[in-house]
């Protein structure tokens, strides 16, 4: 493994630099590896120990490089030492590197490779929450939350596989004004029949129904502030009409979030806070925080200066209170109850001011543990259309990457017979949704492109999912092969040790993930993954080959399958085995 060939060269850096080891750990990196090309192994970049201090910054950078490479000497494991532009190339045994990165997917370990690196040490473990999709309920699920679902989806996956307690919750949009209308709609154009037969289309259809008739209509407005107050005030009628509402909705969304792969521990909603929001009103007045505007509103002051030029409103002037109020409210009970090490809100890029605004409240709250709240924001999708024009619903867009995938498979030669196409083509569409949404930094906005996101050959989820399946078929035609000893000084050839020295960077990138949250690192590393596994494919024949040379290039595309299945499920794609 990478921390094997890490620690050696640290404890070399160590001696040379008269430091611990442990401070070079982080400063030793996989090389990048370039297609038919032999490069180094790992490599120290100076200026991260000019940095650090460890070296003095004023001095010329390429003759403390070639100082310091001429101090460490070559061992048995560390083969080769080189100066190059301002880093050192460390190049280690042949033999060890392919012992070392294999020797787990032998044992058994398949699932653990990479995430024991001493790289997460310095993580800090403990409970996260991360709250994520978030749709209004009463309404079917519009393809706009798509982005919130599936990056919420890699955040929690990501956490949850370096070892942390992870919380997923799904705060629904279960409060406000529209209830009114909707609850009010309801008892005029509602059918309950029809809410039996087609749930959510029935309350899409009386929700735009009651806001045509409420543009004109003064008793309709009337009749939805009374159905909103009777809600506020708990009154049985309307909360249980409401409770069938959200019943209705919650119910929907498992469908669709099973086909996604989804799944939450909590389904939380602002409906929870409504009584808690009124304890923050007070407890912003007891400390001096709330103000009154000539209006007579309720604002708080977050302007540096105190001359109230930035402010936030928490209190209409009817006393009722708003949506971040009550999410002060949802963040202070959610502390109360799972005491959470960090939470992590998943939303578009939109509500960026009203998170550092609920943060801010939070501290003037005297809340510590704000500082442990973060906001990952994402850009918009643009364009995303079905054949039959405009998409509003995501099951629609589901539905046509099925339909797309369903009819690209029965027009390829290599396709397999399967048990069930229609489940393979559901999750190789989903896969290439997840892609083509997650190669890309999250706050840039990108266009939605079918015929892009469907190729075979492109840089796309179907390419994962086929170079998934054809490892998985090279397993199953060589089972038995692992009865002769293994032997790593059979796996010489360059396109072998080129899969290997990737797998070394494994660990690196689910640490760079970790700490800015975003999967571009994990999608890059395994397309480039599944670029060298064609090569070795082609080049590294296992049939024909004699039985100890088979087995080794065997254990290869083995592991290099395990650590694809693996970085997929991260990413929230569940691999397929046959396509």
């Amino acid at each position: 493994m990478a921390c094997f060939f890490r620690r050696r060269i640290a404890a070399k850096l160590g001696r040379a630099l008269q430091q611990s080891e442990e401070v070079f750990i982080p400063a030793v990196s996989a090389a990048p590896v370039f297609k038919k090309q032999q490069t180094a192994d790992f490599k120290l970049s100076l200026s991260s120990l000019r940095a650090s201090g460890i070296l003095p910054s004023s001095a010329d950078i390429q003759l403390q490089t070639e100082d310091l490479a001429t101090r460490l000497k070559p061992d048995s494991v560390v083969e080769d030492i080189s100066a190059g532009c301002g880093v050192i190339n460390f190049t280690v045994n042949r033999k060890l590197l392919v012992q070392k990165v294999l020797e787990p997917f032998g044992k058994e370990e398949d699932d653990k490779f990479g995430l024991n690196s001493e790289l997460f040490n310095t993580l800090k473990k403990g409970t996260t929450l991360v709250e994520y999709s978030s749709p209004n309920i009463a309404k079917k699920f519009h393809a706009g939350h798509l982005r919130s679902t599936i990056i919420g989806n890699f955040i929690a996956n990501l956490k949850q596989s370096l070892g942390n307690n992870v919380i997923r919750m799904n705060y629904l949009g279960d409060w406000g004004m529209q209830f009114g209308l909707l609850g009010a709609g309801f008892g005029q154009f509602g059918c309950q029949e029809k809410l039996k037969q087609n749930p959510l289309q029935h309350l899409f259809e009386v929700y735009v129904q009651v806001n045509k008739e409420a543009e004109h209509n003064e008793d309709m407005r009337l009749a939805a502030r009374d159905f909103f107050r009777q809600l506020e005030q708990h009154e049985s009628q309307a909360v249980s009409l409401w409770q069938q509402f959200r019943e209705i909705t919650v119910d929907e969304y498992q469908h669709v979030y099973k086909r996604l792969g989804v799944h939450f521990d909590v389904y939380s909603g602002e409906s929870f806070h409504q009584d808690q929001a009124q304890e923050v009103v007070q407890q912003l007045q007891s400390r001096g925080l709330l103000k009154t505007t000539e209006k007579g509103t309720g604002v708080v002051d977050l302007s540096p200066a105190g001359d109230m030029s930035s402010l936030c409103t928490v209190l209409r002037s009817d006393g009722t209170t708003l949506y971040i109020t009550r999410d002060i409210a949802a963040a202070i009970d959610r502390r109360e109850k799972y005491h959470f090490d960090e939470m992590i809100y998943v939303t578009d890029k939109s509500q960026a001011n009203h998170f550092q605004q609920l943060f801010q409240i939070l501290l003037a709250l005297r809340h510590s543990w704000a500082d442990r709240c973060r906001h990952v924001p994402f850009g918009l999708v643009q364009g995303m259309k079905t054949r039959s024009g405009e998409v509003v619903f995501l099951e629609d867009v589901l539905d046509e990457a099925q339909t797309r995938m369903l009819h690209n498979m029965s027009q390829s030669k290599t396709t397999k017979e399967m048990d069930n196409p229609e489940d393979t083509a559901e999750r190789v569409g989903i896969s290439a949704l997840i892609v083509q949404d997650f190669k890309g930094p999250l706050l840039s906005d990108y266009k939605f492109d079918w015929d892009q996101m469907l190729q075979a050959h492109g840089d796309t989820g179907i390419f994962l999912q086929y170079t998934h399946a054809r490892l998985c078929s090279l397993i199953r035609r060589n089972e038995g092969i692992d009865a002769v000893p293994f032997n790593p000084s059979l796996l010489l050839e360059q396109t072998g040790i080129s899969i290997l020295q990737h797998l070394l960077r494994y660990d690196e990138v689910l640490y760079q993930s970790a700490q800015d949250l975003q999967p571009k690192h994990l999608v890059n590393f395994l397309l480039k993954l599944c670029h060298l596994i064609a090569s070795a494919h082609r080049e590294l024949p296992v049939k024909g080959s004699p039985q100890d040379v088979a087995q080794v290039r065997l254990r290869l595309f083995s592991g290099a399958c395990s650590v694809l299945a693996n970085g997929m499920r991260i990413l929230g794609i569940t691999p397929v085995h046959k396509m």
